[in-house]
């Protein structure tokens, strides 16, 4: 099995599992997570994020299993934060959206949004290891999960700006099925959007959603014939699908829909369609006169979404429709024309609720924006720009960190002056000096520990620190660090060498006083010729070339460290 099939397999299962019966839909959960465990063993990170997203998301399309995507959703943005995928990072965010929408906790769902969004609006320029049609394609993908929420809880606004910039990632490279898949979404939020404009009297407006979301339910039956859905071959997509259905009769409510109507109303659909159709059914059904029937689909509806909270805004059309229809003026058998009055105050009142929902995700967006920018500032403040070592100032916190932390003892503490560095300014040009210092830095970077810490302290000065380093092993790792920028080629270092000053941090001691010991050990090596290490009070430097058996350091600071 290729990557390029594992990720094209979980996707025809998400396909699938959105329009089968709960036994097969735990089949593909099981399937999916099959497909989970074999990309960990590959260990391709880009590949694991995408697998972690599908065996979530078919959890949250699964009846009963929403709580099982949590973990998964936490180890997906824990992953993707390590490898700096931040597309499918806010692909996470959104999902967790998702996730909260399902615990009615609508705020909090939100707050995910928009932090899926303020990444999402930093992340426009592709990674070309990606590839630029598999980069806009993830684009798409996070943002229509940030979509689906946005319509779920009817922020319309915001939503069809987020499905425009969908589309637009996708419009050169799309395929059939993400067509489709893109106009489902359009028709599904313009009906959304209709029935919304509509409970504030607002009919112009909501009949203009409802014809534009029919013209695209014809346009979708080209695509939707290729597409990945499952699907009856031969079989027009609006007999298939309700949305497309529902959009045809909204725009013109008549006897000739019902038929398909209560087809695609008593079958499984796709998920968040069916009360849409309903609606629609009814609205056909009062028009024929037969306002009874209507009123038995609509409360039906109604019953069965009482355990579904994944869409408070579609809940609430049903009702209005039901109380549109139900005129009696009896509290035991309908609503009465006052208590429609009433409905639509208290509409008015929840559309100015709406309203302020916009301007908190659009306060919280640029919130998130703002503190992705100020995190980036704090980290350029603490690194050194020419060699992207860690600066003094970020030297100074971390040597205070550690020598405060029992677990970094015993601390040792190197000073790194370059030999010669002034003749290769002087002879050749402060540009190729720069270059010298850039290839040093990293040379002396890769010779230590993951956990050391290498900082430009100034000018061709190097500090470095290495926690729980007896001398021993600090001597050793220096001293690798000492003949790798030995045998550097000539044309990248110019012949520099380095003088290095090594102590070992003593109690109590501020860092001034172990950065003065280090300087002095530092230019013992300088007068002992350079290429070489010494330790603070040491009469002779230690070359480079005698590591191997040579005396043990005379730096009193280590006398409690070395075995004698």
């Amino acid at each position: 099995m290729s990557d390029a099939w594992l990720v094209g397999r979980a996707r025809e299962l998400t396909a699938a599992v959105q329009r089968l019966e709960h036994p097969q839909q735990l089949e593909i959960v099981a399937t999916m997570d099959e497909l989970l465990d074999e990309t960990q063993r590959r260990g391709e990170p880009l590949l694991v994020a995408q697998l972690l997203r599908a065996s979530a998301l078919a959890r949250l399309l699964t009846r009963g299993l929403a709580a099982e995507a949590e973990p998964r959703l936490d180890e997906m943005l824990a992953h993707t934060r390590r490898h700096g995928l931040a597309l499918l990072r806010a692909d996470a965010h959104a999902l967790r959206g998702r996730r909260l929408v399902l615990a009615e906790q609508e705020d909090a769902a939100l707050t995910e949004i928009a932090r899926a969004l303020a990444i999402l609006d930093d992340s426009t320029i592709p990674d070309r290891g990606v590839g630029v049609r598999n980069w806009n394609r993830m684009q798409s993908t996070a943002l229509i999960d940030c979509w689906i929420v946005l319509n779920q809880l009817g922020v319309y606004e915001a939503a069809e700006e987020v499905i425009g910039r969908a589309h637009q990632a996708i419009r050169e490279s799309a395929s059939p099925h993400e067509i489709t898949l893109q106009l489902f979404n359009r028709v599904k939020m313009l009906l959304g959007w209709g029935l919304r404009l509509e409970r504030v009297e607002q009919y112009e407006a909501s009949a203009e959603k409802f014809r534009v979301a029919a013209s695209m339910a014809e346009a979708a039956e080209g695509p939707f014939a290729e597409s990945l859905f499952p699907r009856k071959a031969g079989v027009p997509a609006v007999d298939q699908v309700g949305a497309l259905a529902a959009a045809l009769a909204l725009n013109n409510p008549g006897e000739e829909h019902i038929e398909r109507l209560e087809h695609l109303y008593s079958g499984l659909g796709f998920p968040y369609e069916k009360e849409v159709v309903a609606i629609a059914l009814a609205r056909c059904l009062d028009k024929a006169g037969r306002r009874d029937e209507a009123l038995e689909v609509l409360r039906t509806t109604k019953k069965a979404m009482a355990a579904d909270i994944s869409q408070p805004t579609m809940r609430l059309n049903v009702s209005r429709e039901l109380a549109r229809l139900d005129t009696t003026p009896d509290y035991a058998s309908g609503a009465s024309q006052s208590l429609i009055d009433y409905a639509t105050t208290l509409e008015a009142e929840m559309w100015t609720l709406r309203e302020s929902q916009i301007a908190t995700l659009n306060a919280r967006r640029e919130h998130e924006r703002l503190s992705a920018e100020h995190g980036a500032i704090t980290q350029q403040a603490l690194q050194d720009p020419l060699t992207g070592l860690p600066n003094r100032r970020a030297l100074d916190e971390k040597l205070r960190m550690l020598s405060s932390s029992a677990d970094a003892q015993p601390l040792a503490v190197a000073l790194v002056d370059l030999d010669g560095f002034k003749g290769v300014n002087d002879q050749q040009s402060h540009a190729e000096g720069d270059n010298v210092l850039r290839v040093v830095a990293s040379t002396l970077r890769d010779a230590l520990r993951g956990d050391d810490v290498v900082a430009r302290y100034g000018g061709d000065e190097f500090i470095v620190l290495l926690p729980g380093a007896p001398a021993s092993a600090a001597k050793m790792a220096l001293g690798r660090a000492v003949k790798s920028v030995a045998q550097l080629p000539h044309h990248l270092s110019h012949g520099v060498t380095l003088s290095i000053g090594l102590v070992s941090l003593r109690p109590q001691e501020r860092a001034e006083q172990v950065l003065a010991r280090a300087d002095a050990a530092m230019y013992e090596a300088k007068r002992g010729g350079g290429n070489q290490v010494a330790s603070a009070n040491s009469m002779t430097a230690e070359p480079a070339n005698v590591w191997p058996g040579e005396d043990a350091p005379t730096d009193p600071a280590w006398g409690a460290e070395e075995p004698t």
